[in-house]
């Protein structure tokens, strides 16, 4: 819940999915729910640069055949209209055997577009690390809040806390003065206090 990067896919594809609904409804945003289909094909039918492929070529083997491309026929068409029911199927079947190797080749690009971003983000991160006994301070938590408003100008940083417990991974579980223990909590929600 306090770790958003967790959902990542997810609500990237549902910021994604808002702004194409945005683009698409009426001034009084009440027919979303009719739009949703027209959105999510807009989706599907655009190419992608981490896979380098639109999600609907990945899924059916071959380029989806847009309402305009039959009412102005494409090259494409037209060589599918001058074949024969078999040609079509052997073209078809070729296809199909070559979506796992399509799919594969995509999954490569995804994963060396997705390298290149953590470097690049990782270029700007600065690592917190504690030792057991270090002061620190937390980040307050939303939940933790009290339901009055706080001030803008209040401090987002709750504490001092005592490291008692240092995990893996950058976790660490906290004590507070009264002993009550806190944790564990990820290390990039506390920063170093110095009395």
């Amino acid at each position: 819940m306090y770790n958003a990067p967790a959902n990542g896919l997810a609500e990237a594809f549902n910021k994604t999915l808002c702004t194409l609904l945005s683009k698409v409804v009426s001034k009084h945003k009440r027919d979303w729910h009719e739009k949703l289909g027209e959105a999510l094909w807009a989706y599907r039918t655009t190419y992608k640069t981490p896979t380098q492929s639109t999600p609907y070529a990945l899924v059916y083997g071959v380029e989806s055949v847009l309402p305009l491309e039959i009412q102005v026929p494409s090259l494409r068409i037209a060589i599918q209209e001058d074949l024969t029911a078999e040609e079509n199927a052997k073209i078809r079947l070729a296809e199909l055997e070559a979506l796992d190797e399509k799919r594969l080749e995509a999954q490569q690009k995804l994963e060396c577009y997705q390298a290149r971003l953590t470097s690049a983000f990782n270029k700007k991160v600065r690592v917190r690390s504690f030792q057991v006994r270090d002061m620190v301070l937390a980040v307050k938590r939303p939940i933790i809040v009290s339901g009055k408003k706080g001030s803008k100008f209040d401090s987002k940083w709750d504490g001092s806390y005592v490291v008692q417990e240092v995990y893996t991974n950058g976790a660490y579980k906290i004590v507070d003065a009264g002993g009550l223990r806190i944790g564990p909590i990820n290390g990039k929600f506390l920063k170093r206090y110095y009395p």
